[in-house]
């Protein structure tokens, strides 16, 4: 199951592998109804890639800035992402906010704004997910959860939403396997090494749930666990503005 898009790892991260999701499950349809399909066209060779990404306010999605391309649109309310259903909302983007400072070979401040067409109508299969306050810590050992439509451990792309449960690691985990890149006042180091669980290509811009609050976003990684996700309460005030300037 989950991370990048198919193969955006290596497209998009040099060195980077999106691994696949191992022990992950089908998540009871509709459970997580902030989740985003995310699909665009990747400006250089035209192809059609995929993300996560998690509604965060009636018209805007939130997402990782490796995410933007063009022709870019949201489908909301969807769990067979393959099978139209009744409550899927697809909606255009009319505008994207990458951070200014996304740095690509980096991977750092990989946060994006997606401002929709339209609002989205909210029901019970279409929800805002609460956000963190830029206070916010999360500790390591607590156990989280990601969902996505990415790459299983087959190599194929997962028709309904999968999810899992990943452990949030000691910085000093990342920092030993992704020296100079991780900055841990900015990225969440998440999944034990010592477990199978993990995301995988396509699942890249999902959101880490924690105590019903998104607190990550799905970054990098390369072969094995851990992950690196954006820590989104360092945002806060990034994504407030940007929200408000963008009304």
């Amino acid at each position: 199951m989950l991370l990048l898009l198919s193969l955006l790892a290596s497209v998009l991260l040099s060195g980077v592998e999106g691994g696949e999701i191992y022990c992950g499950t089908e998540a009871k349809p509709h459970s997580r109804p902030y989740m985003a399909f995310v699909s665009f066209c990747e400006k250089k060779n035209g192809r059609q890639y995929q993300c996560g990404g998690f509604l965060v306010q009636d018209n805007f999605v939130l997402t990782a800035a490796h995410c933007n391309g063009s022709e870019m649109t949201v489908t909301l309310g969807a769990h067979n992402i393959r099978k139209r259903e009744n409550t899927w909302q697809v909606i255009p983007v009319i505008q994207t906010f990458p951070h200014k400072d996304y740095n690509k070979k980096k991977g750092i401040n990989d946060i994006m704004l997606l401002k929709l067409e339209n609002k989205a109508q909210l029901n019970r299969n279409v929800q805002i997910i609460p956000l963190p306050s830029h206070q916010d810590m999360v500790e390591p050992v607590q156990v989280c959860s990601v969902a996505g439509w990415g790459k299983m451990a087959d190599g194929k792309l997962s028709d309904t939403l999968q999810e899992v449960d990943l452990q949030v690691q000691e910085e000093k985990m990342c920092k030993k396997n992704f020296q100079p890149k991780f900055n841990s006042s900015i990225q969440l180091c998440v999944g034990n090494p010592k477990s199978k669980k993990a995301t995988g290509p396509g699942d890249s811009g999902g959101p880490l749930v924690c105590k019903g609050v998104a607190q990550g976003i799905v970054s990098y990684a390369y072969k094995r666990p851990p992950r690196v996700f954006t820590r989104i309460s360092s945002f806060m005030p990034w994504i407030h503005r940007t929200m408000k300037l963008a009304a």
